[in-house]
């Protein structure tokens, strides 16, 4: 079943199987509330059922960003929205899961929004699972972040194309340095019991759908294991 709100100025879908024990939830593009092929590559890759809750994000680069950085494409920069949107996204999981309080949440995220998810992995201790898809770890200043924090969310997906650092832009270029760093943090902080890097084929605009399922996938399964 497909259900459409608004929570706090999010434009919201939300779909639901019977007797879920995950749910899955995703800030996303506006654009990506007119289709449900998202849906419907988890569907291929999950074998159990779950809730799947996307939430439209107004302004991507302020929204989803923990600190204010100087643009580095184009001309728009980064804000520093990322605590409100966590915040925001804590409220609509608990409405999400009315009824269903011990349901494993399990947060992805997509390029900037993959970046969040895993910035929101070192604020909180909510989430059962970070899927973090292709992420902006490239992001000014992440990499010292990450250096000096540890997380507190357990099992920790992350991905990436494997032309992504072929670029000619010289701070995103870096994004195959920056998560393989990330993954080394993670796997020697003692915290994080289970963690990956998985390499796709293709650049960063190559398959997200399938790549954002896999993720979930990977994370439902070792949340089983």
């Amino acid at each position: 079943m497909r259900k459409e709100f608004v929570h706090n100025g999010h434009s919201c879908v939300l779909y639901l199987q019977k007797e879920p024990q995950f749910l899955l939830l995703q800030p996303v593009d506006a654009r990506d509330l007119q289709t449900d092929n998202d849906c419907h590559e988890i569907c291929s890759f999950m074998d159990r059922s779950f809730l799947y809750l996307k939430a439209a994000i107004n302004n991507w680069n302020t929204d989803l960003s923990p600190w204010e950085a100087p643009p580095v494409f184009g001309k728009e920069g980064f804000g520093a929205g990322a605590e409100e949107t966590l915040r925001s996204l804590n409220e609509l999981t608990d409405k999400a899961l009315a009824g269903q309080k011990d349901l494993p949440v399990i947060l992805g995220g997509y390029s900037l929004a993959g970046l969040f998810a895993l910035w929101a992995a070192y604020q909180t201790d909510r989430f059962s699972a970070v899927a973090a898809v292709s992420p902006s770890v490239w992001f000014p200043d992440w990499i010292s972040y990450a250096e000096t924090r540890f997380p507190l969310v357990k099992t920790i997906y992350l991905s990436l194309g494997d032309k992504e650092e072929k670029t000619r832009n010289p701070v995103m270029a870096t994004v195959g340095d920056c998560v393989r760093r990330q993954l080394e943090l993670l796997q020697k902080d003692g915290t994080v019991e289970h963690c990956t890097l998985e390499m796709n084929e293709g650049n960063h605009f190559r398959d997200p759908e399938k790549r954002c399922a896999k993720g979930f996938s990977w994370c439902a399964q070792n949340l089983i294991n």
